[in-house]
């Protein structure tokens, strides 16, 4: 029988100042998932504690604007492997213009990355299968349409599907999985 995970990504939730929780579609996917990610900015060490204490184990990397007890407590890059995929974790990618292949340079070993900073939803695919993924933020929307998180749905061959979501209302899927090839 295979392996079957789900990964929830968040990141840039800028906790307390864009809210003290997360939003409730947000939680309700967070609880189904087997493992949290958080790509960075969650500001500081209550938000943290907040975030470690939703259930799955949390991965997570410190972002720009968080504070020394965030730093001290998480690295600026992640590695994890889960079954026989291996995610790269980090906040700041660099710019748009040739983010793929420079990520692909930094994390050779991996076969996804998942980033924050820009708060914009991102999900982009190399030809060997590399991919970046940003899940936007489910807090701080900024500029984009809705508020947004992603799962990743893992099987024994690696990453099936990468699935956006808007945890604003009205919560739901959202169309065409926001893939830039």
């Amino acid at each position: 029988m295979g392996m079957s995970r789900t990964v929830a990504v968040i990141s840039d939730t800028h906790m307390p100042r864009r809210g003290s929780v997360l939003p409730p579609a947000c939680l309700a996917l967070i609880a189904g998932a087997d493992l949290l990610i958080h790509a960075g900015d969650v500001s500081d060490g209550t938000s943290l504690a907040y975030l470690e204490a939703l259930g799955p184990p949390l991965l997570a990397v410190h972002g720009n604007v968080d504070d020394d007890e965030v730093r001290r407590h998480l690295p600026a890059v992640r590695i994890v492997e889960i079954g026989p995929t291996v995610i790269g974790v980090t906040h700041d990618a660099g710019p748009a213009d040739g983010r793929l292949a420079r990520l692909r340079r930094r994390f050779p070993d991996c076969r996804a990355v998942v980033f924050g900073h820009s708060h914009i939803p991102l999900h982009q695919i190399a030809a060997d299968g590399f991919r970046i993924v940003n899940p936007g933020s489910p807090t701080d929307r900024r500029r984009q349409p809705r508020h947004s998180m992603a799962l990743l749905e893992l099987d024994e061959h690696g990453i099936r599907a990468v699935r956006f979501h808007a945890v604003d209302e009205p919560p739901g899927e959202l169309d065409g999985g926001l893939i830039v090839t």
